[in-house]
């Protein structure tokens, strides 16, 4: 059932070549297949949202949108490619249309509400998803809820929802890194050392757990980096952030040496740790 299809992309591409050689206008040419390729291209929509740019992303599915607006897929596509784009103010909106079409499901509500929290309208986000039925378990909906239970502070249940999460995942880096981010805000850093080693089990290169780790050990006293890949920009990085911790917690000594650490292991200027540095020194040259 899908020849039709390619028949028909392969004719858009063939014409297109023809108009580049004819010298023919090749935005004509596009609006004489645009219907085509919005109507029958589903190859053609899968790869506009991963496209690199996501601005071409929404201008395709705002026109699509525009030229079937009782395709809820093209809505789906334009709120999603809205997200991709981080223009937060319009996936939201987006989002709120798709819910309101006669077709829509209950992960559209769950998407509303992802747009909501990154829109940082936490509030609204806890509503919609309230509304959803708690037959709908997937790992997004458990996802969201741990993160509005953080930000009310209700730990017993942030902590069972991304447990839930996790368990509803192949790919729990990211949430293991939150859970940990929010364990080492409560001030368990032992427990929030544990959830970012494991972020890291799963993805070694997911920098912002490897930060993580690092302040988690640093609030313990423990001033050395853990063993993990790391490149020689990402160690003086660490270090630097390291050294903060030891400053934070008042072992400054420790934390300039940490910080001229930083300065020699980045491959160039290392203007933050510079800095710091300079600081501290000319704090402690007041001083005396």
């Amino acid at each position: 059932m899908r020849h039709p299809i390619v028949v028909t992309l392969c004719v858009a591409g063939f014409a297109a070549l023809s108009a580049c050689e004819k010298g023919i206008d090749t935005a004509e040419m596009d609006r004489k297949f645009q219907g085509v390729n919005v109507i029958d291209g589903t190859d053609l929509n899968d790869v506009m949202l991963t496209v690199g740019d996501p601005n071409e992303s929404v201008a395709y599915f705002k026109r699509a949108s525009e030229e079937q607006p009782d395709r809820i897929e093209f809505q789906r596509n334009l709120a999603a490619s809205l997200v991709r784009a981080k223009r937060m103010t319009e996936a939201k909106t987006a989002w709120a249309q798709v819910v309101a079409h006669p077709d829509s499901i209950d992960d559209d509500r769950v998407q509303l509400a992802d747009a909501l929290i990154r829109a940082g309208d936490w509030e609204q986000a806890e509503k919609v998803l309230n509304a959803v039925p708690p037959t709908v378990e997937t790992f997004k909906r458990y996802r969201l809820e741990a993160m509005i239970a953080d930000s009310k502070k209700e730990w017993k249940k942030a902590d069972s929802f991304y447990e839930t999460a996790v368990g509803l995942t192949t790919t729990p880096a990211s949430t293991l890194n939150n859970w940990g981010f929010s364990k080492l805000t409560r001030g368990e850093h032992a427990e929030a050392e544990r959830l970012f080693t494991d972020a890291l089990r799963h993805d070694p290169k997911l920098f912002t757990a490897k930060n993580n780790l690092v302040m988690a050990r640093g609030a313990q006293g423990n001033y050395t980096l853990p063993v993990m890949s790391m490149t020689q920009s990402e160690r003086a990085e660490l270090l630097h952030s390291m050294a903060l911790t030891a400053i934070k917690r008042g072992d400054v000594e420790i934390g300039k040496g940490l910080l001229r650490d930083a300065l020699e292991t980045h491959p160039q200027h290392f203007e933050a740790a510079a800095r710091a540095l300079s600081a501290l020194d000319s704090s402690a040259s007041g001083l005396n």
